[in-house]
């Protein structure tokens, strides 16, 4: 196990990888320290070409209890630096979430307890989300009259109807796992959700890598824009499929009936 600092912890397993935020006392509450050790873990993830999937979760008695404002407010200079988004596309907040949308591997998310505010965008930002049953979601920035600025604009627009991000964020009400799943915020609800996602993990390393990779890509880059632009991609994407290595293999395996043996 890595510890990127004393916030997050990063675990490379055989065919994946496990991210924890690991502030329990705080119930996981984000601070400027967390901040940078989830964008470096997801930096060092996106070196390892062997990795076929990635695990998000939080130790202690929830995923992410939202944004420290007594922590982050005591250092307003470096809150700036981090919210300034220095000639790139996001600021240091947006990147902590999006970053798991741009690796090429899926990424679940494991909630449980509170998943509030910042901690909800994080999950949000992620691929898959599962949930215990009685976990507690809130997009509560307006609670600090503001709104969701860490990536939310991006990700919830993908999942639900505007009318229903708008309440949502207006309202900052509190909602449970089953509501939640109604909504399509979440894409399973389990009694031992971390299982349930290590299953998972180890379901997509069984894959061939570059399809998987193929399909993050496909649905993540054609959800906006024309049909044009869509069947183009998707036809490119096939192309390189054909022509690969790791598809032959698949269906050879398949032919032969036995488990394919892929290269990362």
């Amino acid at each position: 196990m890595t510890l990127i600092n004393d916030r997050v912890l990063l675990d490379f397993h055989d065919s994946h990888a496990e991210v924890a935020l690991a502030r329990p006392d705080k119930y996981n509450g984000l601070d400027l320290a967390m901040i940078e050790g989830l964008v470096e873990a997801a930096r060092r993830i996106g070196r390892q070409r062997q990795l076929r999937a990635v695990v998000v979760h939080g130790k202690g008695p929830a995923f992410c209890a939202g944004l420290d404002f007594a922590s982050v407010t005591r250092r307003p200079g470096r809150i700036l630096a981090a919210f300034l988004p220095w000639l790139k596309k996001d600021n240091r907040f947006q990147r902590m979430c999006l970053a798991w949308r741009d690796l090429p591997i899926p990424v679940i998310a494991v909630t449980h307890g509170y998943c509030f505010g910042g901690g909800m965008q994080l999950a949000l930002g992620c691929d898959f989300r599962f949930s215990t049953p009685d976990c507690r979601f809130s997009i509560m920035e307006i609670e600090w009259g503001l709104i969701p600025d860490m990536g939310a604009s991006v990700t919830l627009r993908d999942l639900v109807a505007v009318d229903v991000a708008m309440e949502l964020t207006m309202t900052a009400r509190q909602f449970d796992a089953r509501e939640a799943l109604s909504l399509q915020l979440l894409t399973r609800i389990e009694d031992d959700p971390l299982a349930a996602a290590r299953t998972f993990a180890a379901g997509l390393a069984e894959r061939s890598p570059d399809a998987v990779r193929a399909a993050k890509r496909l649905f993540r880059r054609t959800r906006h824009g024309s049909e044009r632009r869509a069947l183009r991609l998707e036809r490119r994407l096939q192309l390189r499929l054909l022509l690969g290595r790791n598809q032959r293999e698949a269906m050879r395996a398949r032919l032969e009936k036995r488990r394919p043996t892929f290269r990362d």
